[in-house]
Order: C-alpha cells, then sequence, then structure tokens
C-alpha cells in the first residue's frame, strides 16, 4: 500500500515571522521540545530554522541576540513536499538534498513537517534512529 506524506507528517507546525528573535525562536524550541520552526510571511513559507542553526548562523556570529532576527538565521532554500506526495518521493528528497527536515505545503502555505525521525519509526521502528525518535528528551 502507497504510504503518503500525510500518513507520517507532524501537522500544525510552529511558525514565526521573519522579524522575531532568535532568542524567542528558541525558547520556542525549548519550551516545545522542537528541533525546527518554520518561518513564514504572510502565511507563507519563507523558511525554516532549526536549533542548529540558531548556534551556527546566530550564537557563534555574536551580538544582540534579542536584535538578531531569525531572518538571517533560517535556511530559505528550500525543498519542500504536499500531503499528497508518496513518503518514498519524501524520503528521496532528503537524501538527495542531505536534509533531516522537509516542510509540507499546500499551495505555499505550511500544513506541516516531515522530519527523518517520523520516516525511521513509520519504516523501521526497531532501528536506533527510530529508538531514539521516540526516547523522551534529556532535557
Amino acid at each position: 500500500m502507497t504510504q503518503h506524506v500525510s500518513d507520517i507528517m507532524t501537522s500544525a507546525p510552529v511558525t514565526v515571522e521573519p522579524q522575531t528573535s532568535v532568542t524567542a525562536v528558541a525558547r520556542i524550541m525549548r519550551d516545545q521540545d522542537l528541533g525546527a520552526v518554520l518561518v513564514t510571511e504572510g502565511g507563507e513559507l519563507r523558511g525554516l530554522v532549526t536549533d542548529r542553526d540558531l548556534v551556527v548562523r546566530s550564537l557563534a556570529e555574536g551580538g544582540d541576540l534579542e536584535q538578531v532576527t531569525v531572518a538571517g538565521a533560517c535556511s530559505d532554500d528550500l525543498v519542500t513536499v504536499t500531503p499528497e506526495d508518496e513518503l518514498d518521493h519524501a524520503i528521496g528528497l532528503m537524501r538527495e538534498h542531505a536534509v533531516r527536515r522537509i516542510p509540507v505545503v499546500d499551495h505555499g502555505r505550511p500544513v506541516g513537517i516531515v522530519a527523518l525521525g517520523d520516516t525511521a519509526m513509520e519504516r523501521d521502528p526497531g532501528s536506533a534512529l527510530g529508538d531514539i525518535s521516540v526516547a523522551r528528551p534529556n532535557t
């Protein structure tokens, strides 16, 4: 049976506007136990920012992190899928572009996100990645 992205995606992704400070985004990630947040403008997807992006593109650069916006930290050259796309297509894109997360969009608007961990849980729940994906965070 063919699986679709909608079968495993996390729906209702957390979004922020490009002018949001990186500190505010880091707090959102901490409080909601997230590794990535989508950046939207007027409801349309503009980027994706990960916890690693915040460290490498913002924290490591220095400056007042309350003043630095997420627009400078997010990836804006995104690979996306739709909810109707086959899961194998999404996995292929992850491999091809070496990404761990892909935003799911419907007519330019984010409706979900599919992560490498989601695919591991679906395809190989007994794998190390599958185990790690369901483990409680060590915060």
